[in-house]
């Protein structure tokens, strides 16, 4: 902000420095020139001396000289009077009439001055560099208010949001250009606030899950481990007794493999947390978003993109988390894929509206395919490659959290993903 104002203190001041300039320059000139008339006069004046004659006279040729009059000494006061009187038009100059060495009359000569070219041009000048002045102006201030001050004021939100303040007051704008700025941040505020609540609550819960069950397995170990010692000690003799602690040990294992099973099931439910808001949608809008969206992704890295045909269907569902499935598979094609086409078709089966989404490259081994849409599984082609094998996990909960449902195929010369839309 400190150099825009320097920008408009620079901007008035070269304007003053341009405007003195140009003022200097007139003076000069017009202190330099103006007596181009007097030149003229004279002329006249040795003309007539010799013709005498004024009706004679031809002031085309003269520049300056608009006007020849003559007065005799004697004439009446009227006349004096209407002789001498100012021109509103014209400036005056009064010449003596000399005859035989002695003043006969007067001549008046009405002319216009070079200096008023200069005061001209400097007027049209200066109005021109003050119009340029406010019109410059006027844009270097309107993007000071409308454009460079809202975001100076928004500049430090990202930061503070960074830090985890998210009780940071967000303004509203009244600028058209930051106003979906300012609801975008203030969303983000709110998802941000939503999500910390919901990871306080699922951290709270998930320690009251582990307390609980660490005190509950610690019933069958102490029971495993009292067993073991028995048979290690042989205690029992006959083998009914030593049957019956191995049976005993047996099912306590049993009891400690499901309270992993309720460890492992709590551990998916917090990346099951998907909010979806079911609603209703055209395909044809969610077509528009992945051509303007990834058409010059696709260019970028030599990458066909074909879209077939559809019918511009009401679908029903969250388009929000839609768009997001489709952008998993799109980064899976980009990742995994050989880079040469990407293609979607739609069509119908069994009232639903299926969207395919196949891309080329090596598809994966027969182990990763039944495991693909396991949470936390990487395939082998994943080497190298970052990623948290919770993409396509996602896409499936997204899917069937919508009443819908995704699978994959496997062709010759890639890797196929279709989404079921009921």
């Amino acid at each position: 902000m400190r150099k825009y104002n320097r920008l408009l203190s620079f901007s008035v001041a070269l304007y003053v420095i341009l405007a003195v300039l140009a003022g200097t320059v007139f003076l000069k000139g017009e202190t330099s020139s103006g007596k181009e008339y007097k030149v003229e006069i004279n002329r006249i004046i040795n003309s007539l001396s010799k013709e005498a004659n004024l009706d004679k006279l031809d002031l085309r040729g003269y520049q300056y000289v608009k006007k020849a009059d003559y007065m005799r000494i004697g004439a009446s006061d009227q006349a004096y009077e209407d002789f001498f009187r100012e021109n509103d038009a014209y400036q005056v100059e009064i010449v003596p009439a000399y005859r035989d060495g002695v003043v006969d009359g007067f001549y008046r000569f009405e002319y216009i001055s070079p200096n008023d070219d200069y005061r001209g041009g400097l007027l049209l000048l200066e109005a021109a560099m003050a119009i340029m002045f406010l019109c410059v102006m006027g844009i270097l201030l309107y993007l000071k208010y409308k454009l460079i001050a809202p975001f100076y004021r928004l500049s430090t939100l990202p930061g503070e949001l960074a830090k985890g303040h998210l009780k940071t007051e967000i303004k509203e704008e009244k600028s058209r250009f930051f106003c979906r700025v300012v609801w975008g941040i203030s969303q983000l505020q709110d998802t941000l606030n939503v999500t910390r609540k919901r990871e306080l609550e699922l951290v709270r819960q998930k320690k009251q899950l582990l307390l609980s069950l660490s005190h509950d397995i610690k019933t069958p170990l102490s029971t495993i481990g009292l067993y073991a010692k028995a048979l290690e000690k042989e205690v029992y003799h006959t083998e009914d007794e030593k049957k019956h602690a191995a049976h005993q040990i047996g099912e306590k294992a049993v009891e400690i493999e499901k309270y992993v099973e309720e460890i492992m099931r709590a551990s998916k439910d917090d990346v099951m947390d998907i909010q979806v808001d079911m609603g209703e949608f055209y395909l044809a809008d969610l077509v528009k978003k992945i051509f303007s969206t990834y058409r010059e992704k696709c260019a970028l890295r030599m990458i066909d993109l074909e879209i077939g045909p559809y019918e511009n269907l009401l679908l029903c569902g969250d388009m929000d988390r839609l768009w997001e499935v489709l952008e998993n598979l799109f980064e899976n094609a980009f990742k995994y894929g050989d880079g040469r086409r990407i293609k979607l078709e739609f069509y119908e089966e069994d009232y639903c509206q299926l969207i395919r989404v196949f891309n080329t490259g090596e598809p994966v081994s027969d182990n990763d395919f039944n495991h693909i849409f396991e949470s936390f599984f990487r395939g082998s082609n994943s080497r190298g490659k970052q990623g948290n094998g919770l993409g396509l996990y996602i896409c499936r909960e997204i899917m069937q959290k919508m009443d819908g449902e995704i699978f994959a195929q496997k062709e010759e010369d890639g890797m196929a993903f279709v989404l079921v839309l009921r």
